[in-house]
């Protein structure tokens, strides 16, 4: 019974995670459409306001317009919308999958005994799972140092895509 309802919750939590993430990756593209069509906004109040750019848009017989602030207005709306809950959702809900996939039952998927490493092939569940977070957390502070090193203002983000391919690949040999 336990490993249907694991199986289950495995089910709920990818139609979640995948879900979630096109909502992510949608506002993501409406908020660059957003910011690549502004235009320096035309009424003197409105610059003076700190509006930095303006545009105007028809949805479904409505008719939107949006401002862009270079910095926070004065005063903010009391219902003000965050975009940030698809962005946490599709990390939680991964980091969930991680753990019903990975965590619950390191033997199946996270130790290979017919590994060519002797030290991988010996692993017990406990030490599999360690192994596999502090891989995630060494992974994310090499991360980090390589955008805070290579291009810290994303002026050489080209160089740092490329670091961060060689990373992938030696992830992948050595993962």
């Amino acid at each position: 019974m336990q490993a249907y309802i694991i199986e289950f919750v495995n089910l709920l939590l990818r139609w979640l995670h995948v879900i979630a993430a096109i909502a992510w990756i949608g506002e993501s593209i409406y908020f660059v459409m957003l910011d690549n069509g502004l235009r320096t906004p035309k009424a003197a109040e409105d610059r003076e306001k700190g509006v930095f750019g303006e545009m105007w848009a028809v949805h479904g017989g409505g008719f939107y317009h949006n401002q862009k602030y270079a910095t926070a207005p004065a005063k903010l709306p009391n219902d003000l919308h965050w975009s940030f809950w698809k962005a946490y959702t599709t990390w939680l809900s991964g980091f969930a999958l991680f753990v019903i996939l990975y965590m619950v039952n390191p033997g199946f998927y996270l130790v290979n005994p017919d590994s060519n490493w002797a030290w991988a092939a010996n692993l017990t569940g406990w030490q599999a799972n360690l192994l596999a977070l502090g891989f995630l957390l060494g992974g994310w502070v090499v991360y980090n140092e390589l955008c805070k090193r290579i291009s810290p203002n994303m002026e050489r983000d080209g160089l740092l895509s490329i670091a961060v391919a060689v990373m992938m690949v030696v992830v992948a040999y050595f993962g």
